[in-house]
């Protein structure tokens, strides 16, 4: 249920709302609006009569929330969310954010060069693996503190926000000492502890879809976090597990007009992790910002050949150049900018 107020609703109107939903026994959520200020109300309203609450003052109407996501869905927030990725950066507004860097942070030499052409070429956002999630437990695993210290050190010194994966709960205090954006891959998306503790953490988060998830399981993972009282969320396709062996994984981009009909929230994609194959890269860039995607989230790297991971799918610096300016043309076919 969400609680509509009037416009122009006092501050101690919406306050003794929030009161009322508390007395209820449920959660509330603020969301300011242009116009307007909703008070979410989340929990199990089945034993409870949620009416009288039309009558306080400053209340327009109360409205049911039919989606099971209830902070995330567009019903509660009708417009679009602008959220802040740090260093001035934004997703989800008119600029589309280009956030590029190495799957791993190898050294401090590969960081700082690709950090720096990444910057020069449009970039706002610095990605980079410290802790390394592998399938095969004797592959790179990334390198740790080190690895943060490095991404915290290129991010300043570039002026590019930080975006990197934290891994377990123990770490989330630790990535967000020197990360801007804590990033929940793939593997963790029903990690819903790992969820609910990043929710409490003050970082953005960069929340990943499962390679087997549905939509409707994308954005309650997405509620997690919100309902844990953190609501600078974006969201990320990297690709689905199809029958195809052609790709790394399946870049399904049907779910941008999806996600924009179903939720506030801006979402990005992963055309390296969503394809595999740097050739295929900055195609699925160029059709991501047609069909509407709020950014993207790409792997460059000097040397592909002899990158620690996932050289097969990073571009170059100077791919990475080209297809931002080819993004460019396209972006501002649409009436947004690169």
């Amino acid at each position: 249920m969400i609680v509509i107020m009037r416009s122009g609703a006092k501050a101690e109107e919406v306050e003794h709302v929030v009161e009322l939903v508390r007395s209820f026994g449920l959660q509330d959520h603020v969301i300011h609006g242009t116009d307007r200020t909703v008070v979410a109300a989340i929990g199990d309203k089945r034993s409870v009569d949620l009416s009288a609450i039309e009558t306080a003052p400053g209340v327009d109407r109360l409205v049911p929330i039919l989606a099971p996501y209830k902070v995330a869905s567009r019903e509660v927030k009708p417009e679009p969310s602008i959220v802040p990725i740090g260093k001035g950066a934004t997703v989800g507004d008119r600029k589309i954010a280009m956030i590029a860097g190495p799957c791993s942070v190898e050294s401090r030499n590969q960081l700082f060069e690709i950090a720096a052409a990444v910057k020069e070429a449009g970039a706002v956002g610095l990605r980079g693996g410290a802790f390394k999630p592998r399938t095969n437990p004797y592959q790179f695993q990334g390198l740790g503190q080190e690895g943060l210290e490095l991404l915290a050190e290129a991010g300043k010194e570039h002026g590019l926000a930080v975006v990197t994966e934290v891994m377990s709960i123990d770490q989330v205090e630790l990535v967000s000492r020197y990360a801007d954006v804590l990033q929940i891959g793939t593997r963790n998306m029903h990690n819903f502890n790992l969820l609910l503790a990043c929710g409490q953490s003050q970082r953005t988060v960069l929340l990943k879809r499962g390679w087997s998830a549905t939509l409707n399981e994308f954005l309650l993972a997405a509620e997690y976090v919100i309902s844990a009282g953190n609501k600078n969320v974006i969201l990320c396709e990297r690709g689905i597990r199809t029958h195809e062996t052609y790709v790394r994984n399946t870049l399904p981009l049907a779910i941008i007009p999806a996600v924009k009909r179903e939720s506030h929230l801006p979402i990005l994609i992963d055309p390296s992790q969503g394809t595999g194959h740097a050739y295929m890269v900055p195609s699925m860039c160029r059709a991501s910002i047609a069909a509407g995607a709020d950014g993207l989230l790409i792997e460059v790297h000097h040397d592909p050949e002899h990158a620690l991971t996932d050289g097969a799918q990073s571009i170059t610096p100077e791919a990475f150049h080209k297809t931002v300016l080819e993004m460019r043309q396209i972006a501002s076919a649409i009436d947004r900018d690169v």
